[in-house]
């Protein structure tokens, strides 16, 4: 490749970057987020095929409302009669035709049952609840997921920012003391600690963009999107319903949350269950049909090689006896379960009135923190502004002046992760309602 073609290649690439690199850039809001991660998320595409699995259990039991229909048909060989005296003294063989068949169709509906069927359908339908509500838990935990990552790629793009702006400061600092230097007012060694000031700062720069890549990957593949796309957040920090007292959010919790509507829905099951073993005490009634064909007809002497055919239709009506005692241990057993499903709703109230309790104090703990951390940056600035007005007119040493600038950088610092601190927490709040 000539000088002039490489040089041409550099000025199309320095003018039409998207020409030769693909990298698309993506601006989300939390909620946009939290939808691709609806959309996409393989570990909900993997839940969702319990409730694909629960309906069509569902399906298979209302097939017990449909008859149950056989056809059976039998090729046999047939070998001579022999017909013995009593006193076993003399036999007679008796010639037989040899090949015999026979064919038949029998259909069976049942009647009654103390309502089996439906209540096994009603059962499935239980389960089919149940499988929708673990999908909405895993929606809730899918969320907070992606909306924790997506808010440290904003708490390092915030971070970021920080450092960029200290290194500038920095960088201007070694300016001065560079002058100061030449002028033999200061020590080499004054510039070799603000060069390894800036090289702390540089550090600090190649760490967040680091962490800031293995973030955005793994978002990425959480949301379905390609790779190498960049996702710059924007979702606005503010102070998001912070005046809702905790009672609101307790009693969302208790209508909203998955958790609380799965253990409901569990009692419900254990009810249907009882319903299920109290069947057995009821007779089975069924309705039966059928038609037989058969060759030879052995009913008579001599045999005729001949088909034999007849229909029959009827209702059988059964019942287990042993049922009169062994159901009624099987429903002290429904019974037992049934309790435990009530002391597990028991359960998952407290820890969801807990949950939310601890959730809601954090939340209101990170809008303080904020304030607190916002108050210490402004002091931090001002005594930077201070030490650096001293350090110039040599009424302070640059050890001060690091100290300054380390205690400006660090206020910053937890003061930007204080700010993505009160969205992550107004987040899990929802999530602990079942609401995010």
């Amino acid at each position: 490749m000539t000088n002039n073609v490489k040089k041409a290649l550099s000025l199309l690439i320095a003018v039409f970057p998207a020409l030769f690199f693909s990298q698309e850039i993506k601006k989300l809001t939390a909620s946009e987020v939290a939808e691709l991660a609806i959309q996409n998320h393989q570990q909900l595409k993997v839940t969702e095929q319990n409730i694909g699995i629960a309906k069509q259990n569902t399906n298979v039991a209302k097939l017990q409302k449909l008859p149950t229909v056989t056809a059976s048909t039998s090729q046999f060989y047939l070998g001579d009669a022999v017909a013995i005296d009593k006193d076993f003294s003399n036999s007679t063989t008796i010639p037989m035709p040899h090949y015999g068949s026979s064919y038949a169709v029998q259909a069976s509906q049942l009647i009654f049952k103390g309502g089996l069927v439906n209540k096994s359908i009603e059962m499935a339908e239980l389960r089919e609840q149940l499988s929708e509500l673990d999908l909405e838990k895993n929606k809730q935990d899918v969320k907070l997921l992606v909306i924790s990552n997506y808010l440290d790629i904003y708490k390092i793009l915030n971070q970021q920012q920080v450092f960029e702006n200290n290194k500038k400061l920095a960088q201007e600092r070694l300016k001065n003391i560079q002058k100061f230097y030449q002028q033999g007012m200061l020590t080499r060694n004054e510039v070799i600690r603000a060069e390894l000031a800036i090289k702390n700062l540089d550090q600090g720069i190649l760490t967040l963009a680091n962490n800031r890549k293995i973030l955005n990957y793994n978002l990425n593949i959480a949301l379905g999107l390609p790779p190498d796309t960049e996702i710059i957040p924007i979702e606005n920090i503010e102070n998001k319903e912070s005046g809702i007292g905790l009672d609101y959010y307790m009693s969302l919790a208790h209508e909203s949350n998955p958790l609380m509507k799965s253990v409901k829905t569990n009692i419900d099951v254990a009810d249907k269950n009882i319903e299920i073993i109290k069947t057995d005490k009821m007779p089975t009634v069924a309705g039966f049909g059928g038609y037989t064909l058969q060759r030879p007809v052995t009913t008579r002497n001599p045999v005729l090689d001949m088909y034999s055919g007849g229909w029959q239709t009827g209702v059988s009506i059964s019942y287990n006896i042993d049922n009169l005692y062994k159901t009624k241990e099987k429903v002290k057993l429904g019974e037992l379960q049934k309790n435990q499903a009530n002391d597990a709703m028991t359960l998952t109230a407290q820890n969801i009135d807990m949950m939310v309790n601890a959730a809601y104090v954090k939340h209101q703990e990170s809008i303080q923190q904020a304030e607190i951390l916002n108050d210490a940056k402004k002091l931090a600035e001002e005594n930077y502004k201070i030490t650096e007005a001293k350090y110039l007119n040599q009424l302070a040493v640059q050890a001060e002046m690091i100290d300054a600038q380390n205690q400006k950088l660090q206020s910053e610092l937890d003061y930007a992760n204080a700010e993505i601190n009160v969205l992550y927490q107004y987040y899990n709040l929802l999530k602990s309602t079942g609401t995010l």
